[in-house]
């Protein structure tokens, strides 16, 4: 399992604290220190089987600052997020061919138990 973290986010400590409490072995990649290529995003948003614009956090300076109101097509939202790596909602959590948005926390456990 991965989490893509930011460690000043409360949002993504709070999943990493979930998982580490439900003993379950994942990888942190914290990914304003190492950020994604857009190949890596864009295998992300197929296993959250979202658009990129979902992805996008609408409260971030650059969001309101460059992109607010503005039609982006997917390539170029992805384009964005790589650019300006704080428009990605966070964490991402990644089992396998599934990922999840850990907003709310709980939704982390989506990924832990098989759906029937």
């Amino acid at each position: 399992m991965i989490v893509y973290h930011n460690p000043r986010c409360a949002k993504s400590r709070n999943a990493c604290n979930l998982l580490a409490e439900k003993g379950v072995d994942f990888k942190t990649v914290e990914y304003l220190k190492n950020p994604l290529t857009t190949q890596d995003l864009t295998a992300i948003l197929k296993k959250l089987e979202m658009p990129a614009s979902a992805l996008v956090r609408k409260t971030e300076a650059a969001y309101k600052e460059l992109f607010k109101g503005k039609d982006l097509s997917e390539k170029e939202w992805i384009e964005a997020m790589i650019k300006y790596p704080k428009l990605m909602e966070r964490p991402i959590v990644v089992k396998g061919k599934k990922a999840v948005v850990g907003r709310p926390t709980e939704k982390v456990l989506e990924l832990l138990s098989p759906k029937p």
